[in-house]
């Protein structure tokens, strides 16, 4: 539901990118993220409120160093193996297969009615999440009512028929309760997170708010103007606004370019009886998937699902297709700023989690990540933070961001380091050090319920299937020296750059120069 493999911007140094996307807890003022893995952060938020009480009382804290969790992963493709493969090796293989078989036996997976529904059970758990997946993102929406989706939800969390707004403050606040949301590109989530022994009691207000949302004049009113100040503020903000650019950019022609948050001018249109067909069009089995982490058994939940969302119209919904990405030219986009430094973003296609070359570009992506710190931070000190990142959605991207004074050395340095990794194949030990490094880094980040579920949803729903969640490590594994620099040379390429800073100061001529046979750093 979010590291070392993806990272995002220089202020989320430890995240995985995903898309702008927005993530709320009742009784807080939301704030916009370009974060990807917004889902999987209203998942955290969920649970960031949630108070235990036993025989003492204490906060549930979450983990934050790697967001969207963004863990990676992909098909469940037999890596290939190869003579020069270890006694290590297949010993870690083994027992990778091990814990992913043990792993998929933890979660339970049923249909209720058309409603596709994962239930993972971890014993011992004291709290429970639950989100609630609308499928489609910005395959939903047009550019007249984008921005729909998510009011649609924020407004959601206000009220509900059987329980009006100071209700529901109440009753949440009492049983350390906090029901979310979040939305990206792909998907989005209405959430849950409480307490197990709290969990029936909160699993009335989250049916009702899902399934009867008040939609009252005064919510929708507050809320769309809430939304409407955050999306109206996104110029002010350099590394906002670069990605707003961005977006337009590698997004044209193409359905991402219906942001699911919106703009100020479509958010302000959107009326209380909008939201209420709307609500009813996604009210739809076919379009949900449900997703349970905690220590619950899967009947149970069964039981209450069939009393519930069970109960809606089944409806026939498919996704339409998602077109991949695909640059065929170099570009850059200059937007004149008085700033004092340059802030500089490009993109390039990269393959779907779907996809089994998922897996030797996380790798690319990371060892790029790692030698662009050294090259631009450390050793020529032009930018504090520069970054090489992956993203995770249906219609993939990576790419390079910079921040940077010197904007023309920064892009020549970068792209020098994309053309050694091109044309050099990296060690094999560079490899296993940075799969074990990731693999940390993912443990770590899979400590929560609301992780697990993020990452188990994601993987349903653009991923080939939350079973490819469980063994994307061994699929690391099997990377070898010649797929990362064939992935390299696949799909680090064609890059289209945003610029916001001085036009004068920025030579197209060597953001466009990008060729796999520069080799050499060449500096006058």
């Amino acid at each position: 539901m979010r590291n070392m493999i993806e990272s995002t911007r220089p202020a989320d140094t430890n995240r995985t990118v995903i898309v702008s996307a927005t993530s709320k807890r009742v009784g807080q003022r939301p704030r916009r993220s370009w974060t990807v893995r917004s889902v999987w952060w209203s998942l955290v938020m969920a649970l960031s409120s949630v108070v235990i009480t036993t025989t003492t009382t204490f906060a549930i804290t979450t983990v934050t160093g790697q967001t969207p969790s963004q863990t990676p992963g992909g098909p469940r493709v037999v890596a290939p193996t190869t003579s020069g493969a270890t006694k290590t090796d297949a010993t870690a293989t083994g027992a990778g297969v091990a814990s992913a078989e043990a792993a998929t036996a933890l979660v339970t997976e049923f249909e209720v009615n058309g409603l596709k529904v994962l239930v993972k059970r971890r014993a011992g758990s004291q709290t429970i999440v639950a989100g609630l997946f609308l499928r489609g993102g910005s395959r939903n929406i047009t550019a007249e009512n984008a921005g729909i989706e998510a009011l649609m939800l924020d407004t959601a969390t206000e009220a509900s028929a059987k329980y009006p707004r100071e209700r529901m403050r109440t009753e949440l606040s009492r049983i350390g309760t906090s029901i979310s949301y979040g939305i990206n590109y792909d998907y989005s989530a209405l959430t849950l997170g409480t307490t197990r022994v709290n969990f029936d009691r909160s699993w009335d207000i989250f049916t009702d708010v899902a399934l009867r949302p008040a939609f009252t004049k005064e919510d929708v009113e507050r809320v769309r103007n809430r939304l409407v100040v955050s999306l109206g503020d996104d110029k002010d903000v350099p590394d906002s606004y670069l990605q707003v650019l961005q977006s337009q950019v590698a997004y044209a022609g193409h359905p991402y370019l219906n942001n699911p948050q919106g703009t100020a001018a479509t958010v302000g249109r959107l009326t209380p009886e909008d939201l209420r067909r709307y609500h009813q069009q996604m009210m739809q089995t076919s379009r949900l998937l449900l997703v349970v982490v905690g220590d619950l058994d899967a009947q149970q939940v069964r039981q209450r699902i069939a009393q519930t969302f069970g109960k809606l119209p089944r409806g026939d919904y498919r996704p339409p297709p998602l077109p991949p990405l695909a640059f065929n030219n170099p570009s850059v986009e200059v937007t004149p700023r008085g700033l004092p430094t340059n802030y500089i973003q490009g993109v390039f296609s990269a393959p779907a989690l779907t996809s089994p070359d998922i897996h030797p570009m996380r790798i690319a992506s990371t060892i790029l990540q790692g030698r662009v710190l050294t090259e631009v931070r450390y050793r020529r000190n032009l930018s504090y933070a520069p970054n090489a990142f992956l993203e995770s959605q249906g219609a993939n991207i990576g790419g390079i961001y910079v921040t940077a004074v010197d904007a023309n050395q920064s892009i020549r340095v970068m792209l020098a380091e994309i053309a050694h990794l091109q044309n050099d194949p990296v060690d094999k030990q560079d490899i296993t050090s940075t799969v074990q490094h990731y693999l940390t880094k993912y443990y770590l980040g899979q400590e929560t319920n609301a992780a697990q579920a993020g990452e188990l949803a994601m993987y349903e729903l653009i991923g080939g299937g939350w079973r490819n969640s469980l063994d994307f490590i061994d699929r690391l594994r099997g990377v070898t020296p010649e797929e990362v620099q064939r992935v390299a040379r696949t799909y680090m390429r064609n890059i289209r750059f945003v610029v916001i800073g001085d036009p004068a100061r920025v030579d197209k001529n060597i953001f466009l120069s990008q060729t796999l046979e520069d080799r050499t750093l060449k500096f006058d």
